[in-house]
């Protein structure tokens, strides 16, 4: 347990923070999987616009530091690929 004035001090923070990070990673991941969704319904267009929705707020969880911008990219780029692969299809 934190002993002096500073420590406990950064615990308090520390558990804003994380409450902050555990919202944004929740949103981040109901927008992944609504193009998730999307995808498996065999919907282009919705999955499309879905994936219009998410890359920004994959980005913006990357620049917030909730994951890595190269994390994001990876994310973002496959699930490109499978809607573009699914317009293709269809």
């Amino acid at each position: 347990m934190a002993n002096t004035a500073s420590a406990k001090k950064a615990v308090r923070k520390i558990e804003r923070r994380t409450a902050v990070n555990r919202a944004r990673r929740s949103r981040m991941r109901t927008f992944v999987r609504k193009v998730e969704e999307a995808i498996a319904s065999g919907d282009a267009a919705l999955a499309a616009a879905a994936l219009q929705n998410a890359a920004p707020e994959m980005m913006r969880a990357a620049q917030k530091g909730v994951i890595h911008k190269n994390t994001a990219s990876r994310k973002v780029s496959r699930l490109s690929a499978r809607v573009k692969a699914l317009s293709a299809k269809a």
